[in-house]
């Protein structure tokens, strides 16, 4: 067996992406992948034993990262506002520095794949939510709600920013480019939202 080659499998993994987000999982073959690398099907196979091997490996591996971006700096201890604050700054961060790792989170989310790479970081993520909702509300903080109903509330917000920003454009078909001063005006109206 060939010994493992880093750049080929760094290559492998920015181009798997790289088409993914582009063309979507329907036109995605490992044949077209090895021919844009530049490498044989049997030296991809080196790395991976078939495709769903290959997005599901390398699925896991950049979502974890991810997942240790959005922590960062997280206390499920600390005050609500707090709280919610790191988790919009560390998102915030993480998907304007990795917009294509963004665009192929989304993807995934609504893939047949789903369930094999989130499901480790929702267990892990979830429980960590669900101790910081629990503390705020016995703080008196926030009223107790579905995590389902605090998520939406939370969170929608700022994806729908972010992917204008990808897009480029606010409804309507004006420019738009999101700054630090919407993401945190919008934030307090998240606060205003879900706070008692």
């Amino acid at each position: 067996m060939r010994p493992r080659n880093k750049e080929k499998e760094l290559l492998v993994k920015e181009l798997t992406i790289e088409m993914l987000v582009t063309h979507g999982f329907e036109s995605f073959s490992a044949n077209k992948l090895a021919k844009a690398c530049g490498i044989s099907m049997a030296t991809l196979y080196i790395y991976y034993k078939d495709k769903d091997d290959l997005i599901i490996q390398i699925a896991s591996e950049e979502v974890a990262k991810m997942r240790q971006a959005v922590i960062k700096g997280f206390d499920p201890e600390a005050s609500f506002e707090q709280g919610l604050h790191v988790q919009w700054k560390n998102r915030f961060e993480y998907q304007i520095a990795n917009p294509v790792l963004s665009l192929f989170f989304e993807l995934l989310r609504s893939s047949s794949y789903q369930d094999k790479i989130y499901s480790g970081f929702r267990d892990d993520f979830d429980h960590m939510i669900r101790r910081f909702m629990k503390n705020s509300i016995d703080r008196g903080e926030i009223i107790a709600m579905p995590i389902e109903v605090y998520w939406s509330v939370a969170f929608s917000p700022l994806q729908s920013l972010i992917r204008a920003h990808y897009e480029g454009q606010r409804p309507g078909g004006s420019t738009f480019i999101l700054t630090e001063e919407l993401v945190w005006q919008t934030f307090k109206l998240v606060l205003k939202a879900l706070k008692v």
